[in-house]
C-alpha cells in the first residue's frame, strides 16, 4: 500500500468483507491497521509525526474498547475478516492471507520466551474459529480450517482442518461426521 488511494481502495473491499456495516469492531480494527501501514510510507517525518499520534490513539481504542490487538507490522491479507470482538491478540510478525476469517478469542503469537519474533502463516481463505491458539514460527495452508478452542503447535497442511489440544487433523465423511484420523 504505497498511496492514500490504495489504502482507501483496501478499506473498501475490508467495508464490503464485513457486510458493509462500518460500525463493526472487526472492520475497525482492520481499518485502522491499514492507516498504520500508510503513515509509515509518508518519508518526511514532520508530516508521518502526527500521522502517527492518531495512528496509536486509535490503534489503542480498538484495543481497549474492542479487544483487537492488531499491530500494523502485522502482514494483512486482502478482506480479512474479523468476525467478532473480545480477546483477539496477533503478533506483530505475523502473516495472515487474503480472506482469512478469525473469530473472538484468537491468538496468534510466539510459543518461547527466547524467540519473541517467531510468528504464524497463515495461507489464503483460513477458517479459525473461537479460542483458537496458533503458537509459534508454523505455516497454516490456503483453505485450512481450526476448530474452536484448537491449541496448533505445527503445520497444517492445505484443506485440511484440525481440532483438539493439541491439534490434530480430522476427516469429514460423506454423511457429515466428523472422525479422527490416525486414532486407533
Amino acid at each position: 500500500m504505497n498511496s492514500w488511494g490504495d489504502m482507501v481502495a483496501c478499506i473498501k473491499e475490508d467495508w464490503r468483507a464485513h457486510g458493509r456495516d462500518w460500525t463493526k469492531p472487526g472492520f475497525r480494527a482492520v481499518a485502522v491497521h491499514r492507516f498504520g501501514n500508510y503513515r509509515m510510507q509518508v518519508r518526511s517525518k514532520w508530516l508521518r509525526a502526527p500521522l502517527s499520534v492518531l495512528y496509536r490513539m486509535l490503534y489503542r481504542r480498538v484495543r481497549n474498547v474492542y479487544g483487537i490487538e492488531l499491530p500494523y507490522s502485522v502482514q494483512l491479507g486482502r478482506r480479512v475478516v474479523f468476525e467478532h470482538q473480545g480477546a483477539v491478540v496477533i503478533h506483530g510478525d505475523s502473516v495472515i492471507g487474503d480472506e482469512c476469517i478469525l473469530r473472538q478469542g484468537v491468538t496468534l503469537g510466539n510459543r518461547h520466551l527466547e524467540s519473541p519474533r517467531e510468528a504464524p502463516v497463515l495461507g489464503a481463505r483460513v477458517n479459525v474459529g473461537a479460542g483458537a491458539k496458533i503458537l509459534g514460527q508454523l505455516s497454516i495452508g490456503d483453505d485450512a480450517c481450526i476448530g474452536a478452542n484448537a491449541v496448533v503447535l505445527s503445520d497444517v497442511e492445505p484443506g485440511q482442518t484440525v481440532v483438539g489440544i493439541p491439534a490434530r487433523p480430522v476427516a469429514v465423511s460423506r454423511a457429515g461426521q466428523v472422525k479422527q484420523v490416525g486414532c486407533a
